[in-house]
């Protein structure tokens, strides 16, 4: 598969807005479930938003309501327009596909790492107070 490759991070104070893009070029047009996670230091990597094969769309309590996932295919592009960051925010932000080319789960409780079998290298996100 061609790999996935984030970028867009970078530092900003809270309440800013930051966007991650994620080149998915080799999951355009398919229904592969796509998705963002994170980790932080010293803590578990953290689903928060998913795309379905459908285009359903789902987010973490975490983020609801202040991150926002796309895929524009004709980019080949998944993005995260994340608004209102706060300092707990900051970690390591990965793009992800499902192991599975038919994936139509948007649940959150199919969000979790072991569902997802490519990762882009991330991209670090540090938010100051």
């Amino acid at each position: 598969q061609v790999p996935l490759v984030e970028s867009g991070g970078g530092s900003v104070q809270s309440g800013g807005s930051l966007r991650l893009s994620c080149t998915i070029s080799a999951y355009t047009y398919s229904t592969y479930c796509l998705a963002w996670f994170r980790q932080a230091p010293g803590k578990e990597r953290e689903g928060i938003a998913i795309i379905s094969g459908m285009g359903n769309k789902n987010y973490a309590d975490s983020v609801k309501g202040r991150f926002t996932i796309s895929q524009d295919n004709a980019k080949a592009a998944l993005d995260l327009q994340m608004n209102n960051l706060k300092p707990e925010d900051t970690a390591m932000y990965y793009c992800a596909a499902s192991g599975y080319s038919a994936c139509y789960s948007s649940s959150i409780s199919y969000l979790r790492p072991q569902n997802f079998a490519y990762w882009g290298q991330g991209t670090q996100v540090t938010v100051s107070s």
